[in-house]
Order: structure tokens, then sequence, then C-alpha cells
């Protein structure tokens, strides 16, 4: 545990491959990975409904995800039917989140009010980009730090690690799919997460665990309507999966060939581990995600200085150039896949909005959902 003097604002440190390289063979980079490991290693053979400890750490970080489903809900989006893109109300949701952080993490049990001022940093940029109004796996990867220095801080227990992935991630996840169908937030990157889904990464990593040893579902089983409805209410990735069949009326070969390319796996260990080493390359290994990392005392990092001339770039981007050719993008250089900006992508929200114009019968379902823009 940190002592009150060597707590520090987290702050963004990699900038070019050879940071990257550092940061990969660093202490920080195996307390991330080590963590994801041990969480997974907890739900394997879990289903949602199961009883599981929780102390009062976890009970107290639900009490914490279920004040930022209310601002959500007091937050309503902005008339701006002009756009297919971010709703400007994410920025008002976002600002009054940053008020209460403080005050909320106050209130979680056996954390020291010194280290409060580095961990809320994990845990506001959790919930989305307030400039770009968009989400990617770099913000859920701040809410897995924001769970690894309260674990680090004492809050939860050793018994809590099967509860913070289907209690607390679960609940971050359901959040975020408010989030995410109320202020169309984009896609932080011009691909999506990697054709999983537009937002997220760990809920197919966790998921995949949970099915592992399964006797009866095989991973070809999403493609099977019935099958998804049911076991959507026991299964993260099932839950997934219904989540995007619900915005997405194609194929699932058609806009999101990973998955449909998972679903040919034979085994649920085969599709856990493979998910784990893509989590390795393409999160964590990958520089457009891992130069908004965030290292403080807890995450500390230790690798090489970033170039002098790193001090003079713009912080929103950290160092990587857009060359914005009008509206839309055009002319934008796009980096790669799953970089931060990319070119600017309207929500899955938004292109079933657009959708419905055309189909008028077509509706939106799922958690959170509002009509798009309204019925």
């Amino acid at each position: 545990m940190s002592t009150s003097s060597s707590f520090q604002v987290p702050q963004k440190r990699i900038l070019t491959q050879e940071q990257l390289a550092a940061f990969q063979s660093s202490k920080a980079h195996e307390d991330v990975l080590s963590y994801i490991q041990k969480l997974n290693d907890s739900v394997i053979g879990s289903k949602l409904s199961d009883e599981c400890s929780t102390s009062p750490g976890v009970v107290g970080v639900l009490d914490i995800l279920q004040r930022v489903e209310e601002i959500a809900k007091e937050t309503p989006p902005v008339e701006n039917a002009a756009s297919r893109f971010g709703n400007p109300a994410f920025r008002t949701f976002y600002d009054k989140v940053g008020e209460v952080a403080g005050s909320l993490h106050g209130k979680i049990p056996n954390l020291s009010q010194e280290a409060i001022p580095e961990i809320a940093v994990y845990f506001k940029e959790s919930w989305g980009n307030r400039q770009r109004i968009d989400y990617g796996s770099g913000m859920e990867l701040n809410f897995l730090c924001w769970m690894i220095c309260l674990d680090r801080q004492g809050v939860f227990a050793e018994s809590d690690n099967q509860a913070l992935v289907i209690r607390v991630f679960w609940k971050y996840i359901q959040v975020m799919r408010i989030l995410q169908s109320t202020y169309w937030l984009e896609p932080a990157g011009s691909h999506g997460v990697w054709g999983l889904d537009d937002y997220h990464f760990l809920p197919f990593l966790w998921g995949s665990a949970q099915l592992r040893g399964h006797k009866y579902i095989r991973p070809k089983a999403i493609h099977d309507p019935e099958i998804v409805e049911e076991y959507a209410k026991e299964y993260i990735y099932f839950a997934c999966i219904q989540f995007i069949n619900s915005i997405k009326t194609a194929s699932l070969r058609w806009h999101s060939p990973m998955l449909d390319d998972i679903s040919a796996v034979k085994t649920w260990d085969k599709v856990n581990s493979g998910m784990i080493k893509m989590y390795l390359a393409e999160v964590l290994g990958k520089l457009p995600v891992i130069q908004h990392f965030l290292f403080g005392s807890i995450l500390p990092y230790d690798g090489p200085a970033a170039p002098i001339s790193a001090s003079s770039q713009d912080d929103e981007h950290w160092g990587h150039a857009h060359t914005l050719g009008g509206a839309g993008g055009v002319g934008q250089r796009e980096v790669g896949w799953g970089d931060c900006c990319g070119i600017p992508v309207p929500s899955a929200f938004a292109a079933a909005q657009a959708d419905k114009e055309k189909l008028p019968g077509l509706r939106l379902a799922g958690p959170g959902i509002r009509p798009v823009p309204f019925d």
C-alpha cells in the first residue's frame, strides 16, 4: 500500500515506440495483466446470478456506479437532430461526475483521503472522452486501473474477485450501455474495438471465461437467436451479443467479423486464452491506446522520458497529428485500427436511427436504449 506522501495525480507518459516497449516489460504492465488473469480465473464457470462474496468495499463501489447511472438519467440528451455524432449533453454529464468524484470516493470503506486525488482520475476517465464524446478500450482500461488502485489500497478482499467481475464490472458495462445509447458516444478509433463490439473488449474476455468448460453451449451458439436470448441473462458474452443484435440488423459477419470468426473456434477455453493474447497485442501493445495510459504512484512509469518536443504537443491527442480536410474528416490521416481518434464515425445508435427512417417498422431494444432519437 502506498504511503500518503507518495500519491500523485496520474499523467500520460508514453509517446514513442521505445517507451511502449519499456512499458511492455514494466511492473505496471505486469500488474495490469496479472489482475486481468486473476479476475478471469475467478469467474470460470460462474453465472451472473451466482451468489458471491461481497465485502463492504464492493458494496461501496456499487453505490458509486449507481450514482453515476442516476446522474446520466438526470442529464437527458439535448435536441441534436441535425447530427449523427455524439450528443453535447455528455459533456454536462462528464462534468457532473467530475464534480462529485471526490465526495463519492470519500464514502468508500478503507480508502485513505490522501489516495483519492490519484485514484479518482482513473474513475473520471472511465466514462469517455469529454472533448470528442467518444469511448473505447482505453477508457475501459481506465476502469480496470481504477479497480486495481482500489484493490491496492485495501478496499477489496481477496474473496471479492468473482464479485469484481459479475457485480462491479458488469454494473459498469450496464451504465456504459446507458451512456452509449443516451449520448450516442462515438467509437474511439475508426473501427471500434476490432470488430468485437464498437466499444468494449473485457466483457468478451471475462465473458468467455464464464463459459469455459460448459457442457452444452459452444462458441457457434452466438448465431442462434433463441440461445442468445436465453443465456444473455447469465453470461456476459451472450449479453454482449444480444446488445449488438439489438442495434445492428445485419449479420455478425458483416458488422462484427472478429466475433464471427471466433465463433468457429471449438472450445471456450481456446476463445478465452485467445482473448487474453489479443488484449495483450491489441490494447496493451498498441501505441495509440497506451499513449493515453495514466501513470501515478500506484501504477508507476519507469521507462525512458519522452522527447523534449512532446511538451509542446496537444495533450488531447498526445503527439499524433491530424490533418482535417473538412466536415466528416475528409483528408484526415488514419493511423490504423484501434487508433484513438481515427475518422469520426457516428455511433451505432445513430446508424440504427438512419436505418429506422428508411424502415419505419424498425425499433431498437436493449438495456437503457431510448427511442432514437425520438419516437
